[in-house]
């Protein structure tokens, strides 16, 4: 009885510190944005360098919303000056694992006291941890393997908190560089990091992307356990497979394989459904091999960053491509403001097909490519950010469509995958397979059943 106690009060000791911990961050966040705001306000650019060090520094070893926002700001194209994206970049999505005490009180609190007697058996130690919940290995009693995805304490409320300091730390950034009006960036990653709570949604999405997928063998998606879930437990089944990372070394036809899972996972449901996992993360798949060790599939692991697009969406991402091909810039004009994108010049058009001529062009030509040659994952896309950027300052300023925010951000993980993988695909050819006989009515009536049988809502138009 007194080892029990003595773990409880670990337990409570360990999550006042957190609080503390997350306190203290805050302070450090307001700081750091304070140092910023001054340092651009008398022109010494020198320092911001040491103020995006002195950020990472603040947010190292935080668990929590806070730390998923800068993982997400770091992969989105000139949301924060480079120097910051950069230095964010560098955090680790693996957090320290919550206690065995404190899991079976959480469990106890979404499934009742008797929750073990549910299982065969549940492993005490996390598989995986990360910034709003961690996984446990569990059996039924049937045997089945699954995966338990158990959300920590109060991240509602720590959501929230941290939703706040992100509106401080772009109303610095926008007053001090004005070229980009991020206003919209932050309601997206909001909304979409308050749906990640929700994990009865992302069992939806799962179920979703179950049914979307069904045709591509390679591909595996978990299926939900609903008896053994609620809103902040998702219980699925588990998928064996290794990392991703570790196939970076096998032949390319083995490569090329996992590529091409990736391409059509992502492609497919967009273009014919409006749907994107909005958060291409290695740590988000793991690859299932053959009896030789040689990969033979993808499985999709985690959905609690999917974003669905109303069918004109869609519409414009193929009218955009269709214009940068043919050279055709009414085409190219009426797809910026079918995104959403107002008051555009002849001098903003020319700076936003900068970034269109390089998302879209490895779509544009019919040959077996790499994606990029001679650039690595962590650099592909920033120059092209940077040089539109500083078009931008001159031009602008340009206020970025919500909608734009996810797939832009999701479209360069891609890429920087297909990088670490040394792909080399007919990516015209598979991006004109998922766009064949393109309809945008057959795209919303397709989407209206899919959603609608899955329990997800459909999307609002675009804002």
């Amino acid at each position: 009885m007194a080892e029990g106690t003595d773990k409880q009060d670990r337990e409570a000791n360990r999550l006042s510190g957190r609080i503390k911990r997350y306190a203290k961050v805050s302070t450090g966040v307001g700081s750091v944005a304070a140092k910023f705001a001054g340092s651009r306000l008398f022109g010494l650019e020198r320092e911001q360098g040491k103020g995006a060090s002195e950020l990472r520094l603040a947010l190292g070893g935080l668990k929590g919303p806070l730390m998923k926002v800068a993982q997400l700001m770091a992969t989105i194209p000139d949301a924060l000056p480079p120097e910051y994206a950069e230095e964010l970049a560098q955090l680790q999505s693996q957090a320290p694992a919550m206690g065995w005490p404190f899991v079976r009180r959480r469990m106890a609190a979404e499934l009742g006291p008797d929750w073990q007697s549910r299982f065969a058996t549940f492993e005490h130690e996390a598989a995986a941890a990360a910034s709003l919940g961690q996984v446990h290995r569990a059996t039924t009693h049937d045997g089945v393997d699954l995966a338990c995805k158990l959300q920590y304490p109060e991240m509602q409320s720590a959501v929230e908190a941290d939703l706040s300091q992100l509106k401080l730390i772009f109303a610095i950034y926008k007053r001090m560089n004005p070229a980009i009006d991020p206003s919209e960036i932050a309601t997206e990653i909001g909304a979409r990091l308050r749906e990640e709570l929700d994990y009865g949604l992302e069992g939806r999405h799962m179920a979703l992307y179950s049914e979307l997928l069904s045709d591509i063998p390679e591909i595996d998606v978990p299926k939900v356990v609903p008896d053994l879930s609620t809103n902040r437990l998702l219980t699925m089944t588990w998928l064996e497979g290794r990392p991703m990372l570790d196939f970076t070394g096998h032949g390319l036809e083995g490569r090329n394989l996992l590529a091409r899972s990736m391409f059509q996972a992502w492609w497919m449901p967009f273009n014919r459904f409006g749907v994107i996992h909005g958060d291409p993360h290695l740590g988000n798949y793991s690859v299932h091999s053959d009896a030789d060790g040689a990969p033979s599939g993808l499985n999709l692991l985690d959905f609690g960053c999917i974003r669905t697009f109303p069918a004109e969406f869609v519409g414009g991402v193929v009218d955009l491509y269709h214009g940068i091909r043919t050279d055709d810039r009414d085409r190219t004009v009426a797809a910026y403001e079918t995104w959403g994108f107002r008051d555009l010049t002849n001098e903003l058009i020319d700076i936003l097909n900068i970034w269109a001529q390089f998302i879209y062009g490895p779509l544009l030509e019919d040959r077996v490519r790499a994606l990029a040659d001679g650039v690595s994952a962590a650099e592909y896309g920033r120059k092209q950010a940077f040089m539109v950027h500083q078009a931008l300052k001159e031009k602008g300023p340009v206020r970025v469509p919500r909608e734009f925010v996810f797939m832009d951000r999701a479209a360069i993980g891609l890429g920087g995958v297909f990088i670490r993988l040394r792909a080399e695909l007919n990516f015209y050819q598979l991006f004109n397979e998922t766009i064949e006989e393109f309809d945008l009515e057959a795209v919303r009536a397709r989407q209206a059943a899919a959603l609608g049988a899955a329990g997800v809502p459909l999307p609002d138009r675009i804002s």
